[in-house]
């Protein structure tokens, strides 16, 4: 890779710093959809020894790249996505790799195809992680900042996505819980 194609990747990618995402953080700032890519890398990473069969490296390498489309068109949070906005972000993040150097080209479009086929453990690890990313940071964000479907969608969300793995379906029964905790805590089970 030269240089050049080094650092323009770099300054496009700089953008999803910018993308603000639905949730926000404990403070009640908006979160970025860098800072998502970043903390389900994180959450790969930490998974080594739970998924000792899986090459958590290339789980860390989806997680790195899964929302670059966003580049193009910003968040566009799950429960409003049309099938259209998804072929837009899709048409722009293809033809985004596609001008990319044949290396990293290749390299991009094999993690994709991967991804979306959702066969391999690596990417039924990532799309789990991307998925219970976002109930997380929603409850650590303030109550005042959720949409009213997402109360709902704290404790249904995702269960369909972890059923791979018994460590991560507890997982998600732990996240319930906190789910429940915190509206109950929040508005005296009001919710």
């Amino acid at each position: 890779m030269e240089q050049r194609e080094f650092l323009d990747i770099l300054h496009t990618a700089e953008r999803l710093k910018d993308a603000e995402r639905h949730c926000t953080t404990t403070n009640g700032r908006r979160e970025s959809v860098a800072e998502h890519s970043w903390r389900i890398s994180l959450m790969a990473f930490l998974l080594e020894d739970v998924f000792p069969e899986a090459d958590i490296n290339k789980v860390i390498r989806m997680c790195l790249i899964h929302d670059l489309g966003e580049c193009f068109t910003g968040d566009i949070p799950t429960f409003l996505k049309t099938a259209s906005d998804r072929r837009t972000e899709d048409e722009l993040l293809n033809d985004w790799v596609a001008s990319l150097s044949e290396e990293v080209s290749v390299r991009m479009t094999d993690l994709y195809t991967e991804m979306e086929a959702q066969e391999t453990l690596e990417a039924k690890i990532y799309k789990a992680l991307d998925k219970l990313e976002a109930l997380i940071q929603h409850n650590e964000s303030p109550l005042s900042t959720w949409a009213d479907n997402e109360y709902e969608l704290n404790k249904t969300y995702a269960f369909d996505t972890v059923g791979f793995s018994q460590w991560l379906k507890e997982l998600r029964q732990e996240i319930l819980k906190d789910t429940l905790d915190k509206i109950e805590h929040e508005t005296g089970g009001l919710k």
